[in-house]
This record gives C-alpha cells, structure tokens and sequence, in this order.
C-alpha cells in the first residue's frame, strides 16, 4: 500500500503555526516506524507541485515541468475517447479583480451545475472550434480542449494558481501565444454575457475566464498509482487554516491509524507526504530489535519531518 497526501505542509507563516500547534500521533508513531526512502527536491515555483511530480513517477511518465497530461487521464475517466489528440484541462474559473492585482478562484467554488456549465461551454466553443480546436464538456468544472499545439506544452497545475495571482503563472512558451489570445477573447466575451448577468442577479460569482492545464496526449500507466489522500487541498488553498488542522486530524484518527495498524501486523506500507516544495518518502522495511527500539525512544514531533517539505 501506498498513501500520497499532498499539501501535508504550508509555506505560510500562518499555515506554519497551525502545523506546530497540530497535534498528530498516529503520525509520530507511524514515522517511528518507517524508514526514509526516498525525497523529491524542488522549489514553490515549479509549474508541477511535488504532488504531481510524485503520482507521475508512480505512473511511469517522464516529461519536463508543466508537461504531463493530466487533462487527457481525466478525460478518459470522464469517459471521453481521447484518440492521439494532445488534449488540456479548460477550467471554468473566478478572477477576482483587485486594486493591485488578480487573484483566482477555485473552479469548485464556482458551483456550476451540469446544465449551467454546459451553457457557459457552448457559449466559448465558438472561439476554439473556428480555429481547428475540439471542445469536449466532462464535469461541470471539468472542460477539455484539444489541439496540436498542445503536444508538450507547460503549463502550472490549477494547485499551483488558485488563491494566486494567475499573471505570474501565465505559460511563456512560445507555442502559448495563441492560447493567450483565446484567453483574452474568451473575457471580453464573457464580462458581459447574459449568463454571468443570471449569476450575478443571484448573488454568485461570474465565470469570467479559464485556465489551461495538464496539456499532453493520453499516456497509459506504466505502474500502479498511490491512494492520494487530497482532504488538505481544499483548505489549503483558501489558506483555512482551522479547516486544514481539522482535516489533518480526522485523517490522523482514520486512515493513517489503519496504515500504523498495518505496519504494526507487518504489512508493508509506503507514505509519501507532500508540501509546495519537496516530496518526501517512508517505506517500512524490516528492522533489528535494537534499532525499532531506539526509533520509538527517538521520536520527534511530525512538524520537524513536515516543515522540511
């Protein structure tokens, strides 16, 4: 078994306190008895969180920064025949316009229904199929395009631009000119689109621009994938910090106490515990009397191990 938890370490001074005032022994006990194995270096500044990096090893893909197709792997678990076509996410999103810069929102927050977010779809298809681009509608925060020029493009991961400002994770690629013009289109028409009238009546956020991810033909899995256990996401970032201390603590009581029962029974068990900048991890792995021994009586809080990712 192995469990990948991504965003188990926040780069904020505020994320940070709340992980030294966690209180996590299931994790303390489980890290006594685990090995390190193994360790992803990056920065925060990557295009492909560590989390990502980690998965797509597991998956056996290889490919740069920002370049792995995760939007064609979701497409086909929608459902959708992927062919060869270089397919990329097309998510629905929020930019909250401020007075010195953007932020953007979390395609969940916007809460499309089915029916709404295939509108909002049909309503830019226009834009992407007069030049030669497929458009394809999987979930309601879940559009896909598909184009050549797609093949190998970087791009960041939603998880590195939500609660961000998306200028500065704008691809500069140069193949990404036109993806950036569509971009621009694709706001002009929607800041006055009947539909965001609707939202706005009601309350809601508009759905004023997209973002492109995950670019690449579909590949097959060349090895079986971690269980990802993803409850820290969402908290993490909105930067709730309660919410993230809480979520950590349910899976401390839940699952991470079945894996320590499992090692316990001398089951083996691999954990992957990811931040924004490094991977690291744990394999259990037999060990002598003496040196389990000592690693129980040597136990450090989990924010040591944690504040290093």
């Amino acid at each position: 078994m192995h469990l990948l938890i991504p965003f188990a370490a926040p780069l904020s001074e505020a994320g940070q306190h709340a992980l030294r005032e966690a209180s996590l022994p299931t994790l303390e006990s489980l890290l006594a008895r685990l090995t390190p194995t193994g360790r992803d270096e990056g920065d925060e500044y990557r295009l492909s969180p560590p989390h990502e990096r980690v998965l797509a090893r597991a998956l056996g893909w290889d490919g740069g920064d920002g370049a792995l197709p995760w939007a064609a792997r979701a497409a086909a678990a929608d459902g959708l025949d992927t062919g060869e076509l270089a397919w990329g996410l097309l998510s629905p999103v929020h930019w909250q316009v401020g007075a010195e810069h953007l932020t953007m929102g979390d395609p969940e927050a916007l809460a499309l229904d089915a029916d709404e977010s295939r509108a909002f779809l049909d309503a830019v298809r226009p834009q992407f199929e007069s030049l030669g681009w497929r458009c394809a509608w999987g979930a309601p925060a879940r559009w896909y395009v598909a184009h050549e020029s797609l093949a190998g493009l970087p791009t960041a991961s939603l998880d590195r631009v939500i609660g961000r400002n998306p200028d500065l994770w704008m691809p500069d690629d140069p193949r990404a000119r036109l993806v950036k013009r569509l971009q621009a289109e694709l706001q002009m028409l929607l800041y006055t689109h009947a539909l965001n009238d609707d939202r706005e009546a009601r309350g809601l956020q508009p759905l004023n621009s997209v973002w492109l991810s995950g670019c690449g033909a579909h590949r097959a899995a060349q090895g079986d994938a971690p269980r990802v256990l993803d409850a820290l996401r969402a908290p993490a970032l909105r930067e709730d910090w309660a919410a993230w201390s809480e979520a950590w603590r349910a899976l401390d009581r839940g699952v991470l106490r079945e894996a320590l029962a499992a090692v316990q029974g001398g089951r083996p068990l691999t954990l992957t515990l990811c931040g924004e900048r490094h991977a690291q991890t744990w394999t259990a792995r037999p060990r002598g009397v003496v040196a389990s021994l000592r690693s129980r009586w040597q136990r450090a809080h989990p924010a040591t191990a944690l504040e290093a990712l």
